[in-house]
């Protein structure tokens, strides 16, 4: 999905004509602590909460801020998730959206990105998550996806970080099966870190069902 594809939120420009008082309450009714600034059609940059409150003076224009202007925007063009990194970077609670001639075109924020995030990344959807560490250059993801797939269940998610202090990666696998011990001891048995992990256990289950199967035999 393409940050153009996005719904965007019906929130307000600011202009640089307006007052600083103004632009404080249009944040306050939406709910929003940053908002763009136009300046004609085009993306001036995004302001503030805590710029605002820097003014000297209330019923000054934004033109006078205009070093506190912020030049964050992502591209109607991009994928998503750069919204998301960029929302991320900068806390902010909107993101302007703009064109290849800086229009902007609308915001997205930051609480509809994160049900986009979700969404692309099926957390809705049921399932494990394994977090398994390795060195960089022992990670093969075939190698990884084999092991899975030997215990009946599939990758559907697969995202790596890198440690920069230890060199150590970091795989975070999402498994289609929410029994994951079986594939836990796979891992181990292939001596991978597992890290953490989320998921029905397996051997839990079988462990209350050992324990409901004796108190029926004590029951007889």
């Amino acid at each position: 999905m393409l940050t153009g594809d996005l719904p965007f939120q019906a929130l307000p420009s600011l202009h640089l004509t307006d007052k600083v008082y103004q632009a404080l309450q249009l944040m306050n009714d939406n709910q929003v602590t940053h908002l763009p600034v136009v300046e004609g059609e085009r993306y001036a940059g995004i302001i503030s909460e805590d710029d605002l409150l820097r003014a000297d003076d209330e019923n000054e224009p934004l033109e006078t801020l205009r070093q506190f202007f912020g030049n964050i925007s992502v591209k109607n063009d991009e994928f998503f998730l750069r919204a998301i990194s960029v929302a991320g970077d900068n806390n902010l609670s909107v993101v302007p959206v703009t064109d290849a001639e800086e229009n902007l075109l609308g915001v997205v924020t930051a609480g509809d990105l994160l049900k986009y995030a979700s969404q692309f990344l099926s957390l809705h959807e049921p399932g494990g998550l394994i977090v398994v560490e390795m060195e960089s250059n022992q990670y093969a993801f075939s190698e990884i996806s084999k092991l899975v797939e030997t215990n009946d269940a599939q990758i559907t998610q697969l995202n790596t970080t890198n440690n920069p202090e230890t060199g150590m990666m970091l795989v975070t696998l999402r498994i289609n099966k929410a029994e994951v011990s079986d594939i836990i001891a796979t891992f181990q048995r292939y001596e991978y870190n597992v890290k953490y992990y989320f998921g029905e256990e397996l051997y839990a289950n079988e462990l209350r069902s050992n324990y409901d199967n004796l108190m029926n035999y004590l029951r007889i």
